[in-house]
């Protein structure tokens, strides 16, 4: 899965259902400052932890997150 993907599937559904940065990494509970780099690709390789809660967060599953269409 490339960074891209994920940064774009992540922004994609956080304003499909109507989230801020801010209100998503409260869901979350992850700093916003992760939000911002998960959504710009600045994170590398996220702990696995990490896709998971914001996954969660969004209501979605983390092979929707990740996983190429």
């Amino acid at each position: 899965m490339s960074r891209v993907k994920l940064a774009e599937k992540i922004k994609k559904r956080r304003e499909k259902i109507g989230l801020t940065q801010e209100t998503l990494a409260r869901k979350a509970n992850i700093s916003y400052n992760t939000i911002i780099k998960l959504e710009t690709g600045g994170i590398k390789d996220p702990r696995i932890s990490t896709p998971s809660k914001v996954a969660k967060a969004l209501e979605v599953s983390v092979d929707d997150l990740i996983n190429e269409d």
